[in-house]
């Protein structure tokens, strides 16, 4: 079981191509106040991130950043430069198109590619909210898999050819895990307290593992224990430890978030969702999705279903 590709999908995690921007002399443009979280990739020449109480950042070819949502920050030649302000329906325009958006004073010899990631806002168990201020991965430090995935995306955006819509829409996606494939191995232990701490711990690893596999069975914290090897104590300390939660706590987490999936993604009854997530009874369920989710699960459904095109 591929727990952080299972939390992806269940908390509908997505990204979006934003700005491509070509710049050349002396630039500088200030990030917006999202609320997505915001992957910046440079593909050719170098940039400079500074932020407010942290010092500048030198970015050069190959490099990527992840921020969280909400960060503000300024890209530009060099500290200090002054910022252009946007256009928003030039923006607008360029983004529809696939055209760059340029700044400087000369000839373009920056290239980046911004990308924005949002999420299921509903869904309590999170692999974006979990993440750091600021994710840094240097090109040529040995993520292979992060250096070709960006020199795809330049690829791609300099040179168009047939399908590189669909090209650019999975290369969005995969670019975000190898980020976290690169930076993570080694900085886990950064994240503890938070659903990734369980990275930087194999036997809480695996006793997610093993949740995620099978929500519906009844599980307790002493079956848990015995199933990956280690005595409740043990399991309980470590499990609270990396990713905050005792497992029982975030059993019943999980289980309501896979709910909320369902109800808004399928038609299958309340009674049918609860028993699959392992609630023998539909009162029970009902309780608790809505001391969760701030509704019962009929309202949450009519609430939070797509809209059906003709429908």
């Amino acid at each position: 079981m591929d727990v952080v590709s299972d939390v992806l999908r269940v908390a509908g995690v997505r990204g979006t191509l934003g700005a491509c921007v070509e710049a050349g002399g002396r630039w500088a443009v200030a990030g917006e106040d999202s609320s997505a979280a915001g992957l910046h990739a440079i593909t050719a020449g170098e940039a400079w991130l500074t932020r407010a109480g942290h010092p500048p950042l030198r970015l050069g070819t190959g490099d990527v950043v992840v921020l969280e949502a909400g960060v503000p920050y300024v890209l530009g030649d060099a500290p200090g430069s002054p910022v252009t302000a946007c256009d928003p329906v030039e923006l607008a325009r360029v983004q529809r198109t696939g055209e760059a958006v340029r700044f400087g004073t000369s000839a373009p010899d920056t290239r980046i590619v911004t990308i924005a990631y949002d999420c299921d806002r509903t869904v309590r168990t999170q692999l974006l909210f979990a993440l750091p201020e600021l994710m840094h991965v240097r090109g040529g430090t040995g993520a292979d898999s992060l250096d070709d995935t960006v020199r795809m995306l330049g690829r791609e955006l300099t040179h168009p050819q047939i399908a590189s819509t669909t090209v650019l829409a999975c290369l969005v996606d995969i670019a975000l895990i190898q980020v976290l494939r690169a930076w993570l191995p080694a900085r886990a232990g950064e994240r503890r307290g938070t659903w990734l701490g369980m990275m930087g711990d194999p036997l809480v690893h695996r006793a997610l593992q093993h949740l995620h596999a099978d929500p519906a069975r009844q599980w307790t914290t002493q079956t848990l224990a015995a199933t990956v090897a280690a005595s409740r104590s043990t399991l309980t300390r470590r499990f609270s430890a990396a990713v905050g939660l005792a497992p029982a706590a975030y059993l019943t987490r999980w289980r309501l978030d896979l709910a909320a999936d369902r109800l808004r993604t399928t038609d299958q009854p309340v009674e049918s969702i609860a028993a699959a997530v392992g609630y023998h009874s539909a009162p029970a369920f009902s309780r608790a999705f809505a001391r969760s989710h701030g509704a019962p699960p009929s309202r949450y459904r009519t609430t939070h279903r797509p809209s059906r095109a003709g429908g």
